[in-house]
């Protein structure tokens, strides 16, 4: 497996960037695709949203100067891709996007692909209660596991800003499953 900078090397080559891009690819899917899943729900959004991330990557990474780790800013991309993409849902239904959030939530019970059980359907609802940043930074943290610096760098925020962001997102979580 390469390192970071290796790869990079290969997807700043003129005769080395589609072989980079396969192991880039071969190296991030999954650990994309489930961020962008946990964001927009849905199985056939995230896939898009994959999709339309690696083809900024692919087009962008001329323009990556090395300011952040190389995943960081696909994250920050795949972030912005799938706040797009629930934009773009909720403006062709004409509602807003908690609305289209709320949607997506709906449709996941009927989603072949979530796996999940009632008790996770009621934490992806808790989940879409709260304010984007603070579903972000809970489902960076919560699912992914990313630490405070790193989802500081994908963000662009300070640590102390999303500790604060993630514990209120907990607290209104916790609310929110336990007000029956």
């Amino acid at each position: 497996m390469t390192n970071d900078d290796e790869l990079l090397r290969k997807l700043k080559s003129k005769t080395l960037k589609e072989e980079g891009f396969r192991e880039l690819i071969t190296l991030y899917k999954e650990r994309l695709y489930w961020h962008i899943r946990n964001i927009v729900k849905s199985h056939d959004d995230a896939d898009d949203a994959l999709q339309n991330t690696f083809i900024k990557i692919f087009k962008g990474i001329d323009n990556f100067k090395g300011d952040s780790k190389l995943y960081s800013w696909m994250y920050r991309i795949a972030t912005n891709e799938s706040i797009t993409l629930i934009n773009k849902n909720a403006k062709r239904l004409q509602i807003t996007s908690e609305e289209a959030q709320q949607l997506a939530i709906n449709n996941l019970t009927s989603d072949t692909y979530f796996e999940g059980d009632a008790i996770q359907l009621q934490l992806q609802k808790a989940i879409a209660t709260l304010p984007e940043k603070q579903q972000l930074v809970f489902n960076m943290k919560y699912f992914q596991d990313l630490k405070y610096k790193e989802i500081a760098e994908i963000l662009e925020t300070s640590e102390g800003a999303l500790k604060a962001s993630y514990h209120i997102a907990v607290k209104k979580i916790e609310s929110y499953l336990t007000k029956d």
